[in-house]
């Protein structure tokens, strides 16, 4: 009898060690993670955008900063519309202010319909949900067993007893997705309402609880869920509702997105807050003016277009458009601070340079004539932009017009050295290599140089030659600004730029650039039409415009005056509305005098001086004032035969410039005649050497080419 009491206690100690077994077993196999507090997860939080102010505090764009997925800063539950709130808990959770993190009434509902064979209901609880959010191993994918199910049960009973309610309930409208990449009731309500979370209708309120199970849902099947909710008896609103709240193409009311080029380059962390100096009414007044101008020449002509809007005294940008989209293949590429061949924008610092040094004045003559330059790759042959030329001009026609040669002839006269190091002090980084790179044709613009600097280069001939950096944020500094330019030189220049009279010979009477009120204004167009700017100041403001194809390739029938300068009219027009831009005071150190220009070069008028360099009366250097000289061909020239041509039929043209009565030309010691008839030359194959002897035989100039 002993034996057997004795065997059966065995027994049960033996089950008693099993079942404790089994229960350590179970216990640590669904313990749960430790879960952090409710401050660690809100000082862990980082919204994913950052946002962009205007000078007033106008929200005016927002950036992505963080793709894991799109969040707004965290909202606390005193910020959420009751009415969602409200509808949260009857569709997830009706007892949740009174269970323990476990609704042991929705569980037991959940066995007996699965064992009835009914259909059955989720019994997840959202504490259990919102221990799932913030140890995602207790929700991954096909963790849907006994043990997962233990876990979560036993991990919201953990969180209940460190967590208030409010606080899980503010966890959960934060934590939960809600439609495409929206995470939280923050970027719910703005992407799909264009609203805070507490400005939140029941009718809003309904439509993001029928997300919650099925974020990814149709628009009709939220709605239909939406109205089981809140037991609609009408449907047909919530359905109109859902499709527009739910469409692709619907606008984020409080994204304005009005500069998405400057928010990509300020906003570069989560949560960044960026006040700027742009003025949200003029940064729309300046992408309209731009994209109705795009508008009009199609996508065919020109696709891309950039503008920048600076306020002179203080150097706040205004306005930054970097683009407007349309029919862009590169949207994304920032147009206002792209690298772009800047075309005859830099003409007018070139000649503010040979100005204030004294070597010319706005009545000097130079020649717009057909000019070969010797450089190191070949020939230079500058032309207009309308392919013709028009002999001695004065420096206040040549700027005026935008004539090539002429400008050609000053920075001979400048050096390319010197002006490359003036155009750098001047902001244009994208200068990088010293003067020789770039050669003759920097007077032409072939230098990269960005419309942001443009726009400051300009603005500083409209401070009196006074540069300073430009200012895009609220919190940037006012640098003294450092003499570059002379005053006078500075108000020669812009006086030549708003001078209409002067550019009419090539931009007619009354084109984009002639406003009613005083400006001053610069056209330029790159080669191969690549790109045209408009650049010009008043009194107050400058503003920079540039329209081109951002892939590099060309416009078609575009040119300065109806690319880019409509946009810079329009612009400049609105600013002044009211209050007309006002003509600069004269610095001192100037003169004015009467200058007459003989042989009827152009009309006489009043002409403006630095002081002591003024001159009553320009002429043009006649014939007997020149070096004779061989101008064509250039020294150096290569010069390929043609071989469908006959050999007779292919000669060259000598041309000389100067006195030359008398003189002759002899190709390789063969005497070709008299110089002043301009022979033509039948040179075969090989090096030859052409020279021009005075009368009395003696060798004043000769030129080496070859023929291939």
């Amino acid at each position: 009898m002993i034996r057997r009491f004795l065997t059966i206690r065995h027994a049960l100690i033996a089950v008693g060690a099993v079942l404790l077994l089994a229960l350590a077993a179970l216990y640590f196999l669904t313990l749960p993670p430790a879960l952090p507090a409710y401050d660690k997860v809100v000082a862990d939080w980082h919204p994913s955008e950052a946002w962009l102010y205007d000078r007033d505090g106008r929200l005016i764009d927002s950036e992505r900063v963080d793709f894991r997925a799109r969040r707004l800063a965290w909202t606390p539950l005193d910020k959420v519309s009751p009415a969602l709130v409200e509808s949260v808990l009857n569709s997830e959770d009706r007892r949740f202010r009174y269970h323990d993190g476990i609704d042991w009434v929705a569980m037991g509902n959940a066995v007996r319909l699965r064992l009835t064979g009914g259909r059955s209901r989720g019994a997840s609880t959202i504490s259990m949900q919102v221990a799932a959010f913030l140890a995602p191993d207790l929700a991954r994918p096909g963790a849907r067993g006994w043990r997962e199910k233990l876990r979560q049960m036993r991990a919201a009973r953990a969180l209940e007893a460190r967590w208030s309610k409010d606080e899980i309930l503010a966890a959960y409208l934060n934590l939960a997705p809600f439609r495409g990449e929206a995470q939280g009731i923050g970027a719910a309500a703005v992407s799909l309402f264009g609203k805070g979370a507490d400005a939140l209708s029941r009718q809003d309120a309904l439509m993001l609880t029928a997300l919650l199970p099925n974020p990814g849902a149709r628009p009709e099947q939220v709605a239909a869920r939406a109205c089981r909710l809140g037991k609609l008896p009408d449907c047909s609103a919530m359905r109109a509702a859902a499709a527009s709240a739910l469409s692709v193409a619907r606008s984020r009311a409080l994204d304005p997105g009005l500069a998405p080029h400057l928010a990509a380059h300020l906003l570069t962390k989560p949560g960044m807050k960026v006040t700027t100096t742009i003025d949200a009414r003029l940064q729309r007044l300046a992408a309209v003016a731009l994209k109705r101008q795009l508008q009009g020449l199609g996508p065919d002509r020109a696709r891309d277009g950039a503008v920048v809007v600076v306020d002179n005294a203080s150097g706040d940008v205004l306005a930054y458009v970097g683009g407007v989209g349309l029919g862009s293949t590169a949207a994304a590429v920032d147009g206002a601070d792209a690298y772009r061949q800047a075309g005859s924008t830099l003409k007018p610092f070139l000649y503010a340079q040979v100005i204030e040094r004294g070597w010319l004045t706005a009545a000097s003559i130079l020649e717009d004539s057909p000019v070969q330059l010797d450089t190191a790759s070949g020939l230079y042959v500058p032309q207009n932009y309308d392919r013709s030329f028009k002999g001695p001009v004065s420096v206040r026609s040549a700027l005026a017009g935008s004539l090539n040669v002429p400008a050609v002839r000053a920075l001979l006269l400048d050096g390319v050295e010197t002006f490359r190091d003036r155009l750098w002090d001047l902001g244009y980084r994208g200068l990088t290599e010293d003067g020789s790179y770039y050669g003759f044709s920097l007077a032409l613009g072939s230098a990269e140089v960005t419309l942001l600097e443009q726009a400051n280069a300009y603005r500083t001939l409209a401070n009196g030659g006074q540069w300073s950096p430009l200012r895009l944020r609220a919190e940037d500094g006012h640098d003294a600004p450092r003499g570059i330019v002379s005053p006078q030189a500075a108000w020669i220049i812009s006086d030549i730029l708003s001078d209409a009279s002067a550019r009419t010979r090539t931009f007619g009477v009354d084109s984009a650039l002639r406003l009613p009120f005083w400006t001053a204004v610069k056209t330029g167009t790159s080669k191969a039409m690549r790109d045209n700017w408009c650049v010009g100041y008043s009194d107050r403001f400058t503003v920079a415009v540039w329209v081109g194809n951002l892939e590099g390739d060309s416009m078609k029938a575009v040119s300065g005056t109806s690319g880019a300068a409509p946009v810079w009219r329009d612009v400049m027009l609105a600013l002044h509305a009211g209050q007309p831009g006002q003509t600069p005071p004269r610095p001192d150190g100037m003169e004015q005098r009467r200058v007459a220009f003989q042989n009827s070069i152009e009309p006489q008028r009043d002409e403006w001086f630095v002081k002591g360099t003024g001159q009553p009366a320009l002429a043009f250097a006649p014939e007997a004032a020149r070096r004779p000289r061989i101008v064509n061909p250039v020294n150096g020239s290569v010069y390929a035969l043609d071989p469908d041509i006959p050999i007779d039929r292919q000669r060259l043209g000598a041309e000389v410039t100067g006195l030359v009565a008398g003189h002759r030309l002899l190709l390789d010691n063969r005497d070709l005649g008299e110089a002043d008839a301009r022979p033509q030359i039948l040179a075969g194959p090989g090096a030859h050497r052409l020279a021009l002897a005075d009368p009395s035989g003696r060798i004043v100039d000769q030129v080496r080419f070859v023929v291939r």
